[in-house]
């Protein structure tokens, strides 16, 4: 049977797309997002954080269905509090992929988020913390970001921008791991095979829903995935070049409610 709803799956990115400064959702937001859910639709939220960096978010909007976190590598059940699917990266594989970068181009500053509900993120010499909201361990040596399971390992270059980082980065150890930009001043490198469509991919098959039925929102590269896997891909004002050029629309940015724009007008 073939749904009324012209969407019943929406796929929301967070950082620079859902969320305004300061980790808040607008309530203009908040009732958009009420409204399809009265229609029928479901809202799942689809983000590069980490469960650990990502619940008090979650809680503040009374969220209570899936969430794919870790750029994918978890699906966490907000109303339960565990997680359905996890998947680490392989310390050893990541020390390999690190050492081929920095051969190519020198010191890379290096940060991991640990595996599991509880986990830290640890921040290695000279990796500098850009998101003011998010709790973070500084460790002494490089060394000591492997001392637990990670999910994955995000860099910074002393003189690379970030498209250059992305660009270098994935050229050298694309073929070991998964290298993508999920936002400003935030390169990382995820298990092979995992990214934002392979995390909605399976979060959508526990919901019995299929990405015909779905409309993605976002701002960063790391959404391109996410966009060719659902139905249409919405890009924010604010978004990257690499998404806009994959994107079915353009809406307004994350501050001005752009996701709300789009929800009123499919669910009024």
């Amino acid at each position: 049977m073939t749904s009324a709803l012209p969407y019943d799956l929406i796929a929301t990115d967070l950082d620079g797309t859902l969320l305004r400064a300061g980790d808040t959702v607008s309530a203009r937001s908040r009732r958009a997002l009420a409204t399809a859910r009265a229609a029928g639709a479901r809202h799942i939220v689809v983000t590069g954080r980490p469960v650990p960096q990502v619940r008090h978010v979650l809680d503040g909007l009374g969220y209570e269905g899936l969430a794919v976190c870790g750029q994918g590598a978890q699906v966490y059940d907000a109303a339960r509090g565990v997680l359905l699917h996890s998947v680490s990266m392989d310390r050893g594989l990541a020390e390999v992929a690190l050492g081929k970068i920095e051969a190519e181009i020198g010191e890379v500053y290096a940060a991991v988020n640990q595996e599991g509900l509880d986990a830290e993120m640890l921040i290695g010499p000279g990796y500098r913390m850009w998101h003011p909201h998010l709790p973070t361990v500084r460790v002494p040596r490089r060394s000591d970001l492997w001392s637990a399971p990670i999910n994955k390992v995000l860099l910074q270059h002393p003189r690379l921008d970030d498209d250059e980082l992305t660009r270098v980065a994935r050229s050298v150890v694309g073929d070991l791991v998964n290298v993508t930009m999920a936002g400003e001043h935030t390169v990382e490198l995820q298990p092979p095979g995992i990214d934002k469509a392979s995390g909605l991919a399976r979060a959508a098959a526990f919901l019995d829903a299929r990405a015909a039925g779905t409309i993605a929102f976002g701002d960063m590269p790391n959404d391109i995935p996410m966009f060719a896997w659902a139905a249409r891909g919405v890009a924010m004002a604010n978004a990257h070049r690499e998404l806009v050029a994959v994107a079915d629309e353009m809406t307004l940015s994350n501050e001005d409610d752009g996701i709300a724009v789009v929800l009123e007008r499919l669910f009024a």
